[in-house]
């Protein structure tokens, strides 16, 4: 039996909102999971599933996509790279079981293998992570692999590592004996910080790519041929008729916002539901944040609230990013 992860103990970190964060931490990201597509067709079914180009896609990059419905709605937010022979996605745990069944649906007309796997996925972050993984990864690339792990980069002070279990204890003792072990809030705390959008099963097939920024994060293809739901986000860009995208909002909370809560906005003196929740994170000290897909013609002014705590109010903060960006 592997025991990686009761031999090193992974355990949350109680940060107030004015903490700087650790310098490296090593995080279990056991709420995501990976998907691997193996087979000769195997770019070109994903070319006709996912949002981003996957034919351009280079070996050492990696980007992000989107896995729609007919009707354009979300099912999941990948991040997709050449892994092996083949392709790695990964994405949250919470939408697998519908997920996986659909991404599979028309492969029996193809020659590629898709699964789950059982890999174990961390997360390295902090002023160190790029050092550390250039001291064990050999090259400069956005992907990298060596005996025991495959590492992709997500921003200068983010890596996730992909190893096995067998492997897992070796990775975590070699790679990070210094880093402060931790859980995947963290993680959270970063993606929010980033403006990073993702989609769980509380928010499976609710929006459309353009409402959580995806094509601000070159998750979105344009210019590439026809994929499922093409149509409804090629409108969205076209015709204007996306009419929601993905904010930071903070505030004070006795409890983490968690996906498909509803926040509420002010409307003159009364209130009525503002927006969803994506991802939420909770200081020790009661400050929270939170990505919420709100309406894109808010004033900027507008505040917002929990119904749970109508006392609270909550205020929207810069994107790093242009949400209008091509």
């Amino acid at each position: 039996m592997n025991t990686w992860s009761t031999q090193h103990a992974f355990t949350p970190l109680a940060l107030t909102s004015t903490d700087s964060l650790p310098d490296l931490a090593l995080i279990n990201l056991s709420d995501w999971g990976m998907v691997t597509l193996v087979g000769p067709d195997s770019k070109s079914y994903l070319q006709g599933q996912l949002t981003c180009d996957v034919v351009s896609l280079a070996a050492d990059k990696s980007t992000f996509a989107g896995h729609c419905d007919a009707k354009g709605k979300l099912r999941t937010i990948l991040r997709v790279f050449h892994y092996q022979n083949g392709y790695g996605l990964l994405q949250r745990q919470s939408v697998m079981a519908t997920q996986l069944p659909e991404l599979k649906k028309y492969a029996v007309f193809s020659k590629t293998e898709i699964t789950q796997t059982d890999a174990v996925i961390l997360g390295l972050t902090g002023e160190q992570a790029q050092a550390t993984i250039d001291h064990h990864f050999s090259g400069d690339a956005d992907v990298r692999h060596n005996d025991t792990a495959t590492v992709v980069k997500v921003d200068n002070a983010r890596w996730i590592i992909i190893t096995t279990a067998e492997q897992a204890d070796s990775v975590i003792t070699t790679l990070a004996p210094t880093a402060t072990l931790t859980t995947t809030e963290l993680w959270n705390l970063y993606d929010i910080q980033a403006a990073m959008p993702r989609i769980d099963s509380a928010t499976e097939l609710e929006f459309i790519p353009q409402a959580v920024n995806l094509q601000a994060v070159n998750g979105i293809s344009f210019k590439k041929g026809c994929y499922t739901g093409q149509e409804t986000v090629a409108r969205a860009k076209y015709r204007g008729i996306n009419k929601r995208a993905m904010y930071i909002v903070t505030g004070t909370a006795t409890q983490c916002p968690q996906p498909g809560d509803a926040l509420e906005r002010s409307v003159g003196e009364n209130w009525r539901k503002g927006g969803t929740v994506i991802c939420g994170y909770h200081y020790s000290d009661n400050h929270a944040l939170a990505l919420v897909v709100l309406p894109n013609d808010l004033d900027a002014d507008s505040q917002f609230r929990f119904a749970t705590a109508p006392d609270a109010l909550w205020h929207k903060l810069d994107l790093p990013y242009d949400v209008n960006a091509e």
